[in-house]
């Protein structure tokens, strides 16, 4: 790899000569122990994109050493199931995985009760946190419609919804259940 830069020549008429000039040595590298999904990418402007989707369990069975840092400065991973790593200059990194986790029966009458639920605990004011919850509701029933599968982020999201203290959510006999279902598929 070269680098370009204008310099004069020995000509003293002002004129400007591409010269090729050797680029700098290579710094650092990326070690990584155990990878079982995601992108890594080293370089300048190296790119390092996962726009996978996994299913299952997430990580591996036991822990991981990271490995011995790489030199001058480098990226050391232990263990690595998904997202993107990306090193250099200029470089980009873009994780727009999925992690998918298969619903218990359970979890699918949970949400069935708390969607019948739902709207007799609307109180009408519009900081009571039920059109946030119903919306996150909305986008996981829809991604299990057909495959009984959910995206893990998005069970998040509605656990944190639930369990966020709103003093109409918490009264919901139906909530509890559901946060109980989601607990346990999530570990």
């Amino acid at each position: 790899m070269t680098i370009e830069r204008n310099e004069p020549d020995s000509r003293d008429d002002g004129e400007r000569t591409t010269a090729p000039v050797p680029a700098p040595a290579d710094e650092g590298g990326i070690s990584i122990g155990l990878m079982t999904g995601g992108a890594v990418a080293r370089g300048a402007r190296a790119r390092a994109e996962d726009r996978s989707e996994h299913t299952g369990a997430a990580g591996p069975a036991g822990p991981v050493p990271v490995p011995a840092t790489p030199p001058r400065a480098g990226v050391a991973i232990g263990a690595m199931t998904g997202g993107a790593v990306a090193a250099g200059a200029e470089a980009h990194a873009l994780d727009a995985s999925r992690r998918l986790v298969t619903v218990s029966p359970e979890l699918v009458r949970a949400l069935a009760a708390l969607r019948a639920e739902l709207p007799q605990a609307v109180d009408g004011s519009a900081d009571d946190g039920i059109g946030e919850i119903a919306d996150q509701l909305a986008l996981v029933e829809s991604g299990m419609a057909q495959t009984q599968q959910a995206e893990r982020g998005r069970l998040q999201r509605l656990l944190a919804l639930l369990t966020s203290g709103s003093a109409i959510a918490g009264g919901l006999a139906s909530a509890v259940a559901v946060v109980q279902a989601i607990s346990a598929l999530l570990g």
